[in-house]
C-alpha cells in the first residue's frame, strides 16, 4: 500500500511540473507604421480680408498604415517659420482622417500666433506627425515649405476712418461738452486697429468715445451698461444703445480699446481718495456735494467748490457721500473738529479748499475772479481777459485773439498767487506750471475746468 502511494505522488508532481512549464500565449505583436507623405494644394497663402470664412489651404497626407483601426490613427499637424526646426511650432491635431483643410482666417491665426506682421511674406514651412492613439511609434512626415502673406482679420467693430478717438461724457473731466478738451481727452493710436488713452474719469459716471471731435452722428458705445464688472471692460460697438458705465471712484485710468475683437479694458492708474463738502448752499446732501481729492492719498485733500448767493454759508466736510462716514466741523483757528460746530464760507462765491486731515487744518481762498494773462495781444502779461463764470457745468471761459508764438497761463484774483500751467503739454494743469504754447494764430473760446477735483484741465476752440 505504501508502495502505491509513492507512485501516485511522483506521478502528481510529475503532472504539475509539465503544467509549470506549460508555454503561455504570444501577446500582440503590432508592426510598425510608415511615414506619412505629407502634400499641400497650394505652395501660397496670400488671400483677401473678403476670404476670411473661405477655405484657403487643404493639406493631404497618405496611410501610415498602422495596425489598428485607422479612425483611431492620431496626426499633429505642425506650422513654423522655417529653418526653425519647429521650435514654436503651432499645430492642430487630427485624428482617423488623411486630410485637413484651413480656412484663410484660421490658417492667418496660425501666422499671426507666430509673430509674423500684416502684409510681409514669409517662409514656413509644415509637417505632420503620426501615431497611435497612445502616441506610440511616432512618425514624421517630410516638410513641406510655403511663402504665406498674413492679412489683417477683418475688424468686429468698424475702427474710426478718421483715425481718431477722443473721450467724452459726465465721467470726462470737460464733461458733455463738445468738442473736447484737448490734448486731455484724446487717445493716442497704437496701431489702426488699437487705441489706448489715461484721463481723469469721475467716478459713478459716464461716457462715450467719438470718432471725430465736436461731431455727435456717430459714437462708440454699449449695448447694456447694466451687464456686470462692464465698469473694467468688456464688449462695445458703433453706435450702440447705452453710453459706458464709469468706474466707481475718481481718479486716473488707461483704457485700451481693441476694435480687432471689438472690447476694452479699463486699468487703474491712481484711484483719488475723496472728501465731500456738504452744506446748506447744496441742500445738506453729501452724495450731491463737490469732492475734494487727495490725489496722491497722503491725506491732503483741495478742489474748488461754488457757493450761491442768498444761504447762510455753512457745510462740514464728510469722508462718505453720505453722513456714516467721519464728519468734520470747525475746531476754531483754521482746524478741523469731529465734535465742532459747522464751518461757515465767508459769503457766495467760489472758494479753494485745502485740508490736511493729519494736522487736522483747513484753508478756504476765494477765487471768484479768474483770467487767462499772456503774451497775446490786450494783455501782454499784465492784463488779464476776465472769464465767466458757468454754473451749467462749473467752467470759466473767455476768448482770446493768439498771434504765432503766443504764450499764456490762467490764474486767480488778478495776481500770481494761484495760477495755472501745462507743465507736460498733455492738457493736466499743475499749479505754476509751464506757459501753454503752439497754438496757430486765430482767435479762440477758452475754457477753464476746475470742477473734477485732483485733475484741471482746459480747451480751446478756434472760432
Amino acid at each position: 500500500m505504501r508502495h502505491i502511494l509513492r507512485i501516485s505522488l511522483i506521478i502528481t508532481s510529475v503532472a504539475l511540473l509539465f503544467a509549470a512549464c506549460k508555454k503561455t500565449e504570444s501577446l500582440p505583436n503590432y508592426p510598425t507604421g510608415t511615414a506619412p507623405v505629407l502634400s499641400a494644394d497650394a505652395n501660397s497663402f496670400a488671400p483677401a480680408p473678403s476670404d476670411s470664412d473661405n477655405v484657403a489651404l487643404t493639406f493631404s497626407w497618405t496611410n501610415p498604415q498602422y495596425a489598428t483601426d485607422s479612425s483611431t490613427v492620431k496626426y499633429i499637424l505642425q506650422v513654423d517659420s522655417s529653418g526653425k526646426d519647429f521650435s514654436n511650432a503651432q499645430s492642430r491635431i487630427v485624428t482617423g482622417a488623411l486630410s485637413s483643410s484651413f480656412t484663410a482666417k484660421e490658417f492667418n491665426n496660425m501666422l499671426l500666433s507666430l509673430g509674423f506682421s500684416f502684409g510681409i511674406t514669409y517662409s514656413v514651412d509644415v509637417r505632420l506627425i503620426s501615431s497611435y492613439a497612445n502616441n506610440n511609434d511616432q512618425k514624421v512626415s517630410n516638410v513641406v515649405t510655403l511663402q504665406v502673406t498674413p492679412y489683417v482679420v477683418p475688424a468686429k467693430v468698424l475702427p474710426p476712418q478718421s483715425g481718431t478717438l477722443f473721450l467724452v461724457g459726465s465721467a470726462s473731466a470737460g464733461g458733455w461738452g463738445n468738442p473736447v478738451p484737448l490734448p486731455a481727452q484724446q487717445f493716442t493710436r497704437i496701431d489702426s486697429l488699437t487705441y489706448q488713452g489715461t484721463f481723469y474719469l469721475k467716478g459713478g459716471n459716464e461716457y462715450l468715445m467719438l470718432p471725430v471731435n465736436g461731431d455727435w452722428s456717430n459714437k462708440y458705445s454699449v449695448a447694456d451698461k447694466t451687464v456686470a464688472g462692464l465698469n473694467t471692460g468688456g464688449d462695445f460697438g458703433y453706435d450702440l444703445n447705452d453710453n459706458f458705465p464709469g468706474p466707481v471712484a475718481s481718479g486716473i485710468y488707461t483704457i485700451w480699446v481693441d476694435f480687432q475683437h471689438g472690447v476694452f479694458t479699463v486699468t487703474p492708474v491712481t484711484v483719488f481718495s475723496q472728501l465731500y463738502v456738504a452744506g446748506d448752499y447744496q441742500g445738506w446732501n453729501p452724495g450731491t456735494a463737490p469732492a475734494l481729492a487727495s490725489v496722491n492719498n497722503d491725506n491732503k485733500y483741495e478742489g474748488y467748490v461754488n457757493v450761491p448767493a442768498g444761504g447762510t454759508y455753512e457745510f462740514k466736510i464728510t469722508s462718505e457721500p453720505d453722513w456714516n462716514g467721519t464728519n468734520y466741523g470747525d475746531g476754531g483757528s483754521g482746524t478741523l473738529s469731529t465734535s465742532g460746530s459747522n464751518l461757515v464760507f465767508p459769503g457766495g462765491g467760489y472758494y479753494k479748499i485745502n485740508i490736511d486731515l493729519d494736522a487736522l487744518t483747513y484753508s478756504i481762498t476765494p477765487a471768484s475772479t479768474w483770467g487767462v494773462i499772456g503774451s497775446f495781444a490786450g494783455s501782454g502779461w499784465g492784463t488779464d481777459a476776465d472769464m465767466t463764470f458757468n454754473s451749467g457745468d462749473n467752467s470759466w471761459s473767455t476768448t482770446i485773439t493768439l498771434a504765432d508764438g503766443d504764450e499764456f497761463k490762467f490764474r486767480a484774483n488778478h495776481d500770481w498767487g494761484l495760477n495755472y500751467g501745462d507743465t507736460n503739454a498733455d492738457g493736466s494743469l499743475e499749479p505754476g506750471g509751464d506757459n501753454l504754447k503752439g497754438w496757430p494764430a486765430g482767435t479762440y473760446n477758452v475754457t477753464l475746468y476746475l470742477n473734477n477735483a485732483g485733475f484741471y484741465t482746459y480747451k480751446l476752440v478756434k472760432q
